[in-house]
């Protein structure tokens, strides 16, 4: 059996993500969530996760949020006329690699690892980014250094396959984000970081393929110790104030929390258990 990590970004996005995110981790369907630490009630819902059950251990990890329109903790990375996090599409524009203050990025950073702390008790078990943030140029650098120094025993999330070749024939998303990692996890390692040795899970929002169909391929690609990232939910009104990615989640939820995921856990030979960041 291969081990997997299967992790849902995104906790603390809205009370209806966290929750549907508690449902899954109680039923056995998850064991890892990122959890975003740019809201004000990141206290209550830290301990609200810490009390729900779970049949195997369950990873937590720190979901860097640098855009997305939110007010960042102590800075944004790059200057806003409003002092708020840029949205994703500004800050993965080729310009602005050099509009990225990285004394900033490092500061924001070090602000929600602090935050994490406080909130859980201990630093996380990894970090990885909102929008894949950590991946981008003018950021991984102060990203990284800063974990390192703060969280050195965590492992961060790098959005590759194990075979990058692979990335010639993946859709455009899955292709950027292969890119980006393969800069990103030689950094990783030349700060004694560790990165999860595979990545699945992206996909286009806005597509019409089923979510059943996309997560046993997504299962039966991943290789031994890699990540899928999933977006799973419940919609309420906070969710459709913060974000644009609303139907998904609860499709997700439906069939995480179905039958039909065993059966593709099965088809493909794996289980979640294991630990990411062994590369």
């Amino acid at each position: 059996m291969k081990r997997i990590v299967l992790c849902a970004d995104d906790y603390g996005l809205a009370p209806g993500v966290s929750q549907a995110i508690r449902e899954l981790i109680a039923l056995g369907r998850l064991n890892a969530t990122s959890a975003m630490t740019v809201f004000p009630d990141l206290a209550e819902e830290a301990k609200r996760l810490a009390v729900t059950p779970s049949p195997a251990p369950v990873q937590i990890g720190l979901h860097v949020t640098l855009s997305g329109g939110f007010k960042p903790l102590v800075s944004a990375p790059m200057p806003t006329r409003d002092g708020m996090l840029p949205p994703m599409a500004v800050l993965y524009s080729p310009l602005s690699r050099f509009r990225i203050v990285r004394a900033a990025v490092a500061a924001e950073v070090e602000a929600q690892i602090e935050a994490f702390k406080r909130a859980f008790g201990r630093a996380p078990d990894y970090i990885d980014g909102h929008h894949h943030v950590q991946l981008l140029p003018g950021v991984r650098k102060p990203l990284l250094e800063t974990v390192a120094k703060l969280a050195p025993k965590a492992w961060v999330r790098q959005c590759a396959p194990l075979q990058k070749s692979k990335l010639l024939r993946a859709d455009n998303k899955t292709r950027l984000i292969g890119a980006l990692s393969i800069a990103f996890a030689k950094l990783a390692g030349r700060h004694g970081i560790k990165t999860n040795p595979s990545f699945s899970g992206a996909y286009n929002y806005g597509g019409t393929d089923s979510f059943a169909g996309l997560f046993a391929r997504f299962v039966a690609e991943i290789t031994d110790g890699g990540v899928i990232m999933c977006h799973p939910g419940h919609i309420d009104d906070v969710l459709r104030s913060r974000d644009i990615l609303i139907e998904r989640r609860q499709e997700e939820y439906s069939l995480l929390a179905s039958e039909q995921f065993h059966v593709a856990m099965k088809e493909a030979g794996a289980t979640l258990a294991g630990e990411a960041g062994t590369s």
